[in-house]
């Protein structure tokens, strides 16, 4: 199986990353270059426009892209699963993880980027800002989706290539997903959905879904899941597994209440 997350919009280049952990490269360098040329043609002023930025933000996307080099080294790029610091990343805890358990995590853990196509957790990565749903023009289209096409479909097939029968669980958001042509992918798809009780009923809150879907690739990578159904024994954070309300293709977990802080 192979997890799909979402990327972040928050980033950590501060905080060391751990003596000795392995690096690899990002696969889709010669197209990041090429988005990052267009980018660079565009100002301040268009930056904060196309991606609705304060002035201040936009100012700091301008000073990346003019930085960044098609050469990753470990001053000006760390490791994907490291440099994201949002909601997904909270919940995943790649810090914790054994060193054993991110040499699974990169086989198995596939996070799309708007950038990169996609980032296996030990690819270095260089600071950026490119959300996936952009519409940023390109010779490809009017958008990123145009821009990668069928690329990210195929590349999951080829990590899918060795399983017998290859499924995708999906924990990525539908911006980030919509970008993995469906018809050229291979594979059954998952999505597991999470649910916090609420008022009256059991709703999808975002703060605590984010969370929880770094959560469950953090279940998947400590457990070395490899069936549909394993993913069913998730408890984490007092989640479990709802069947009644679930699907074969869509797998919603539950809790009544979140844990204190």
């Amino acid at each position: 199986m192979l997890f799909l997350l979402s990327p972040a919009k928050s980033l950590d280049y501060d905080t060391p990353v751990p003596e000795g952990l392995s690096h690899t490269t990002p696969q889709f360098v010669p197209q990041s270059t090429a988005l990052i040329e267009v980018l660079r043609e565009q100002s301040p002023q268009q930056i904060a426009s196309l991606m609705e930025l304060s002035d201040a933000l936009a100012a700091l996307n301008v000073a990346r892209y003019q930085a960044w080099r098609p050469r990753f080294t470990a001053t000006n790029s760390r490791q994907a699963v490291l440099a994201f610091n949002g909601d997904v990343y909270e919940g995943l805890q790649a810090r914790s993880l054994s060193a054993d358990d991110l040499g699974w995590a990169q086989s198995h853990v596939a996070i799309l980027s708007g950038l990169y196509g996609v980032l296996r957790p030990l690819d270095r990565m260089q600071p950026y800002r490119l959300e996936m749903g952009t519409r940023l023009a390109t010779e490809a289209g009017s958008n990123l989706y145009q821009f990668w096409g069928r690329q990210i479909a195929e590349h999951l097939n080829t990590r899918l290539r060795a399983d017998t029968t290859p499924v995708v669980v999906n924990l990525a958001s539908q911006e980030y997903f919509k970008a993995v042509d469906r018809k050229a992918l291979k594979a059954r798809v998952i999505e597991c959905v999470f649910e916090d009780w609420k008022g009256d009923g059991y709703k999808i809150i975002s703060f605590y879904a984010k969370r929880a879907r770094g959560l469950m690739a953090r279940y998947a990578i400590t457990h070395r899941l490899a069936t549909p159904h394993q993913l069913e024994g998730f408890d984490l954070d007092g989640y479990a597994f709802a069947p009644a309300s679930s699907e074969p293709e869509r797998l919603v977990f539950r809790r009544k209440s979140a844990p204190s802080a």
